[in-house]
């Protein structure tokens, strides 16, 4: 209070807004760090990452993703130009950032020194009969095609962006994670020509929001293709058990009705016989 006493309006204004800046720094600032987990899957294609808020898991990603990328190379003409695809699987040893918030989310998985970044956005809304759910709102995926390992001699090199238009995917009731094991596919458009990028997904568990364990999904919400293809598996076996019963009960009708017949009084059938009767 000296100090504010002693000082300058201009001064006293400087330290009151430095005060206020320490006071309310920690309330405003949250720590958010990204972490990649892919070492605990024992499936070497899927990656695990999780991005975490002061220490406490607010976002868990668990899949297998492939990008198929087309690009240009000149033909052996030198004139024309050939389209070609490069497949560039995630890596288990990306590297890991991200954003939480209550209705807005976001992880960033980066590699090969930044010449690729997939970038997935997530957000809440509330649907029909005030039904809230989550859902990937956006992807986008920042390639170089610069970089030799996936496009080989490819023509005018350089970095491009390709990103989803109005995209509401892997929709999820809110305080649940989505779970997938067939294969969702999605489809990005690049800088490059207007070219059609393809991200596959496929044994995924995701969940962006409400995660109440550290490291622990809640819920599942199975998709509609796992549900559909568990009825197709399970609708053999529910055919078989009900032929199965059908044999069953028609042997047993079948056995009811020789045991009456047996005990009915059997008449001759030679004519003749009637007259000693």
């Amino acid at each position: 209070m000296d100090l504010l006493l002693g000082a300058g309006p201009a001064e006293s204004g400087r330290l009151l807004l430095w005060v206020f800046g320490l006071l309310f720094r920690p309330m405003v600032l949250a720590e958010q760090e990204g972490e990649n987990l892919s070492g605990l899957s024992t499936n070497p294609d899927k990656g695990i990452f999780a991005v975490r808020e002061n220490g406490t898991t607010c976002l868990m990603v668990e899949f297998a993703v492939k990008l198929t990328v087309p690009f240009d190379v000149l033909a052996l003409n030198g004139i024309d130009l050939i389209t070609e695809q490069a497949s560039l699987p995630l890596p288990r040893g990306a590297e890991i950032e991200g954003k939480c918030a209550p209705t807005e989310s976001e992880i960033h998985i980066s590699w090969k020194n930044n010449a690729y970044t997939l970038r997935i956005y997530f957000s809440k809304e509330f649907r029909d009969k005030g039904v809230e759910v989550w859902k990937i709102s956006k992807v986008q995926f920042v390639y170089d095609t610069s970089e030799t390992s996936h496009f080989i001699n490819a023509y005018n090199p350089g970095k491009h962006t390709a990103s989803t238009h109005r995209l509401s995917a892997l929709v999820t009731p809110a305080g649940q994670s989505y779970v997938c094991t067939a294969q969702q596919t999605l489809t990005l458009i690049s800088t490059d020509h207007q070219k059609g990028v393809t991200l596959s997904m496929y044994d995924i568990q995701i969940q962006p929001f409400d995660i109440t364990s550290d490291f622990i999904f809640s819920e599942p919400y199975k998709c509609i293709t796992d549900q559909r293809e568990r009825l197709e598996e399970a609708l053999p076996l529910v055919l078989g058990f009900i032929l199965g019963l059908i044999i069953v009960i028609t042997l047993t009708v079948y056995h009811f009705h020789l045991k009456l017949t047996a005990q009915q009084p059997q008449l001759p059938r030679d004519r003749s016989m009637y007259k000693n009767m």
